[in-house]
């Protein structure tokens, strides 16, 4: 009798145990996850604030490896796609999975570009693929060779020095390149450049999944939310809700239209979530409606169960 109930109480406490060893693996792929910052980005500040807020720990519980690459705050997307290509290059795997926010969406198609062989995945998340129209507006206002564009150039470039002391970082700062890569014309330009590989040139929709550079197979991902007002106590909406302006009618999440933000698989464009709250800022601060950690944490799975 006494063996029958040794032996229930195990079955008891392993079939208790499965969910949780199920969970601690939920999400530990195959590479390691590279998360790499948008435009006036960092990896993190004084190691206490990071870009992706709670996305690494959050990501690392389940079992993945995460590396927060630092790339130059303000920059050309090819000048920041090269800097991520020495990072990578100096990690300790033989692939990485990349997920890129912002402006580290073509910065990692760039680094893609370079080092294929290196890159299992691409995901871009809120990705300026396409061009902003907040920043065809910004360049409107800031003719170049103008004194407005000498003294707002002077201004990023001081913030990304100072961006780089407190992060530890070293990054080029180029804060007129970086406003020229980011409006349509800029980004079309690097996607000529680039072979429109994952984005798609003559619609509104995604591409392939699989996508072959330097006879490499890569597998491209996006996502984005559609929503700027999302949280009252969120100092940030006010800003997005201002520079949503600049869409008319496009459905955007206050920086990026929905339509240039598809690149490879499209995930989904319904996320009730703005441009900031991609990232889990401001301090988790976001919809009721929409976690973007969680996003993130599907998404790894998603990857692991594909061998990546």
């Amino acid at each position: 009798m006494r063996n029958l109930i040794t032996v229930a109480v195990m079955l008891g406490c392993a079939i208790l145990a499965a969910p949780t060893l199920s969970h601690a693996s939920y999400t530990q792929t195959r590479h390691p996850i590279v998360l790499v910052h948008g435009v006036t980005g960092f990896n993190t500040i004084g190691g206490l604030i990071n870009y992706f807020h709670t996305v690494p720990w959050n990501l690392e519980r389940s079992g993945a490896r995460v590396y927060s690459a630092s790339v130059s705050f303000v920059n050309s997307s090819e000048q920041r796609g090269q800097q991520l290509a020495n990072y990578i290059n100096g990690l300790p795997a033989a692939k990485v999975n990349i997920m890129a926010h912002s402006q580290g969406a073509p910065t990692a198609r760039v680094t893609a570009s370079l080092i294929p062989h290196r890159i299992a995945s691409v995901t871009s998340i809120n990705g300026v693929n396409k061009g902003s129209k907040v920043a065809d507006v910004a360049r409107g206002l800031i003719p170049p060779g103008s004194y407005v564009e000498g003294g707002a150039n002077a201004i990023a470039n001081a913030l990304g020095d100072i961006v780089n002391a407190l992060s530890g970082s070293s990054n080029p700062q180029d804060g007129v390149a970086a406003l020229e890569t980011l409006t349509s014309r800029g980004t079309t330009s690097l996607n000529n450049a680039l072979g429109w590989k994952g984005v798609n040139r003559w619609s509104c929709a995604g591409t392939n999944e699989d996508v072959w550079i330097g006879g490499q197979r890569i597998k491209f991902f996006s996502w984005t939310g559609r929503s700027v007002w999302t949280n009252w106590t969120d100092v940030t909406d006010p800003f997005l809700g201002v520079t949503s302006l600049a869409f008319g009618n496009e459905p955007n999440d206050g920086l990026v239209g929905v339509c240039s933000t598809m690149m490879g698989r499209v995930i989904g464009t319904h996320y009730d979530m703005n441009h900031v709250d991609a990232i889990n800022h401001l301090f988790g601060a976001r919809s009721w409606w929409t976690d973007p950690v969680s996003l993130y944490r599907s998404h790894a799975n998603r990857l692991k169960n594909r061998g990546l």
